[in-house]
């Protein structure tokens, strides 16, 4: 939920000239095959996933639910991504000998993840499918923008990553943006729960639950967002990307610039010898 897409690299497809030379050596063994079954279920299944994002998204907007500002930023945002990648940071192209992965998967990564995506989608969608079986519209009207710009973030970087036409800089500005935005959306759903919801005194005890359980959650949101973002995102996930971005630049310039020398060096070599045939 937080550029995890993004950071364990991209599910690209593989190199041709390399599947090409397996082919005409050897026909893959069993396993070999069964693995690549496996690799085209898993992709099929996140573009399933992707299709009930884009299904999401179609209806949290036909809902009337999110302002007009969060429906317009996902089209700046990649407008945004798009000028950038063109004009500030452009790819080297798939000549690039490094991955594009920018974090080894660790146990407590793969942790954080999971936990991101219970707090901030699951739990959430639960929130707001409660809030309309239970008529809450105040509910529904404060948790839906949130999921609306996740779901918009989480297809953004699914694409992305997929895509050689971004560098790892632009790449990584995917979640930042997002989250940014997301953390302004969930103090507006703390200030509705927390401060604007007033409360009947004879409440009962399930609506008193399900109040603060909005109210947790809300706060749970904005913790795990912030920790995100000033801890993982802008110390450690953004300078990465551009380490690896600048490092794959040089050493591409440096190969051009050998292959430059080289072709100087065989051009200098041939005219004595012409010289001398004369």
């Amino acid at each position: 939920m937080s550029g995890v897409s993004l950071a364990v690299g991209p599910r690209d497809e593989p190199d041709k000239t390399t599947t090409t030379l397996q082919k005409t050596e050897q026909k893959p063994p069993l396993n070999q095959r069964q693995q690549q079954s496996v690799g085209g279920d898993v992709l099929g299944s996140l573009r399933v996933i992707e299709l009930q994002l884009v299904a999401f998204i179609m209806v949290f907007s036909a809902s009337g639910l999110v302002p007009l500002l969060d429906l317009v930023f996902p089209a700046f945002a990649s407008a945004y991504l798009l000028a950038l990648s063109r004009l500030a940071f452009p790819a080297h192209g798939r000549s690039s000998p490094v991955s594009q992965e920018l974090f080894q998967s660790s146990k407590f990564f793969r942790f954080s993840v999971i936990l991101g995506a219970t707090v901030g989608l699951f739990l959430p969608l639960a929130y707001v499918l409660g809030g309309f079986a239970r008529g809450d519209e105040h509910a529904v009207r404060s948790a839906t923008p949130h999921l609306f710009l996740l779901s918009f973030q989480i297809l953004t970087e699914n694409v992305i990553s997929r895509l050689s036409l971004f560098s790892p800089p632009v790449r990584a500005l995917v979640p930042l943006l997002y989250t940014v935005r997301r953390i302004f959306l969930i103090i507006d759903w703390i200030t509705d729960v927390w401060f604007n919801k007033t409360l009947p005194s004879n409440m009962e005890v399930k609506d008193m639950a399900w109040h603060w359980f909005g109210r947790i959650l809300a706060a749970a949101n904005l913790l795990y967002l912030a920790i995100n973002l000033f801890c993982f995102l802008i110390p450690r996930f953004l300078p990465r990307a551009f380490e690896k971005y600048f490092r794959e630049r040089d050493e591409i310039q440096g190969k051009r610039a050998e292959d430059k020398r080289s072709a100087t060096a065989g051009k200098s070599e041939s005219i004595p010898t012409d010289k001398k045939a004369d």
